[in-house]
């Protein structure tokens, strides 16, 4: 018997640790706003779509798009938990200023001395990694899962990265990575944590606050239902985290979204323990290929979130279709797989009833998804949005 293409596990959260959510309390989230507010030239907020007319073919309120395939010009969120570690980092070991233009003084390189920034990816974190290296005046190095699409690991290149992909997955690629690390001196900007070291993975989610601060600003009534992807869990934890500090009226629903070859999370929830995904964790949600979780991330998405949701690559696929050709005039939006999964899951709610009914989500609902990534491998896109690579059946009616 074929798995269904969306596999839904309610969680039972016991909101018993507060002190998981301090790091990402309003006024911490006001700092890291404000350190990327500072890198000017770099940083613009980006848009919160909304599509009213999917909503009504859904049968809800309202359906909000949080959309960062523009972010610093990099297509993806990622760079901005990249960027406040790095700088953190620089600015606690020169004690200076969290400054972006204090951060560039030739003083703080002489302070720090010579520094090689490291980390593992599957693309668009290497890249802002990169990236925020490079600007900031450091060389990085990156090592990458074996199957990296050759455009992100020449785009992580560009930034100026020297790349190594390995012959391993993602789990056993980053503990290669923290090995090597050790033995050159380099420091490793990583977004997931293990003993001894969660300082970094730490800042890194903070900085991801900034996105959601941004939607919740912009978003004009509470969300109802919130849905974030998870690969270790990190992006995700931290969305839960701002919107749980929120303190709305009534606690949206939390809703994890995963690439069902690398469901962590989904197995996690259903025995109540971190489990991990071994092998090849093949999936076209590369962003989301990710077996382990972060423990971080975990204590506060077991304590705090409702349900996670295993996809099956046809629900990104259908995702990137759906929010790639929008109906009447909402507003397209360009997703790569990892950021469309969340249209896919709009797409076969009404195929998949129960789950609907599940999550309750009914006409008064007001779902906020994040779109993580725009198109990083073109190619890829247009051989699922146009050649229609992985076809998926939405219809209600089978």
């Amino acid at each position: 018997m074929l798995s269904l293409t969306l596999e839904l596990v309610k969680n039972n959260p016991k909101r018993s640790n507060a002190d998981c959510l301090k790091p990402f309390a309003p006024s911490e989230v006001k700092k890291v706003r404000a350190f990327h507010e500072s890198m000017w030239g770099y940083y613009h907020a980006t848009p919160l779509r909304e599509l009213k007319n999917l909503a009504a073919w859904l049968g809800v309120k309202s359906i909000f798009v949080k959309d960062e395939s523009s972010r610093f010009n990099l297509q993806s969120f990622k760079a901005l938990g990249g960027s406040f570690a790095i700088a953190s980092y620089l600015a606690k070991k020169c004690a200076c200023p969290l400054d972006f233009d204090k951060l560039t003084y030739e003083s703080v390189q002489e302070k720090v001395g010579n520094i090689t920034f490291a980390t593992t990816t599957d693309g668009n974190h290497g890249r802002g990694v990169a990236w925020t290296a490079r600007i900031l005046g450091f060389p990085s190095v990156v090592y990458m899962p074996k199957g990296s699409a050759q455009e992100r690991v020449d785009n992580i290149r560009r930034e100026g990265a020297a790349v190594k992909v390995t012959e391993l997955n993602y789990d056993d690629t980053v503990r290669l990575l923290a090995k090597d690390a050790q033995q050159n001196g380099w420091v490793v900007i990583q977004d997931t944590a293990w003993p001894e070291y969660e300082e970094i993975p730490l800042w890194i989610m903070q900085g991801y606050s900034t996105m959601v601060e941004e939607a919740l600003e912009k978003i004009p009534i509470a969300p109802t239902h919130v849905f974030a992807q998870a690969g270790v869990g990190s992006m995700a934890a931290a969305v839960q985290a701002v919107v749980a500090n929120r303190h709305y009226r009534k606690d949206p629903a939390f809703i994890i979204l995963e690439a069902a070859e690398a469901n962590c999370f989904y197995r996690s929830m259903s025995q109540g323990v971190p489990v991990s995904v071994k092998g090849d964790l093949n999936t076209i949600m590369a962003g989301l290929a990710c077996g382990e979780v972060n423990p971080l991330a975990w204590e506060i998405i077991s304590n705090y979130s409702a349900f996670c949701l295993s996809c099956h690559d046809d629900v990104a696929a259908l995702g990137m279709r759906l929010w790639g050709n929008p109906l009447g005039d909402d507003p397209k939006i360009t997703a790569g797989e990892s950021g469309a999964i969340g249209g896919g899951v709009i797409g076969l709610l009404d195929k998949y009833h129960n789950l609907k009914t599940d999550m309750g989500i009914n006409k008064d609902s007001v779902l906020l998804f994040f779109n993580t990534e725009g198109d990083t491998v073109p190619k890829n896109y247009l051989d699922i949005v146009w050649g229609g690579k992985i076809p998926c059946d939405f219809r209600s009616d089978v």
